[in-house]
């Protein structure tokens, strides 16, 4: 079993910044990848950006620019930057464990998801 713990969400207003942090643990070999999601209500969630093990990035075209994944392998965390936060930004941020393939299949998660962090951006 891989553990996925995120902090790093709160309120902040538009235009502002927040760095998120999905921290693993456990059976860490059984991925390869994170993903970072986000989940409004009402809508399927969605893969905002992962990162493999090889540093090889991918992102959402709509928050690209705005969004950078990086990670920190001496310490298994994986981190979300995001700027320039909007309103609609506002929802639940959750990290999962993965499988990062190649840059043409990309990313597949796998069922191990943190418990979710949540961001509110004000108008």
């Amino acid at each position: 079993q891989v553990q996925l713990v995120e902090s790093g969400g709160g309120l902040v207003q538009a235009g502002g910044s927040l760095r998120l942090s999905c921290a693993a643990s456990g059976s860490t070999f059984s991925i390869n990848a994170i993903g970072w999601y986000r989940q409004a209500p009402g809508k399927q969630r969605e893969l905002l950006a992962s990162i493999s093990e090889g540093t090889s990035a991918m992102y959402l075209d709509a928050v690209k620019g705005r969004f950078t994944i990086s990670r920190d392998s001496a310490k298994n965390t994986v981190y979300l930057q995001m700027n320039s936060l909007k309103p609609e930004d506002t929802t639940v941020y959750y990290c999962n464990g993965g499988w990062y393939h190649s840059a043409i299949r990309g990313y597949s998660p796998r069922d191990y998801w943190g418990q979710g962090t949540q961001v509110t951006v004000s108008s």
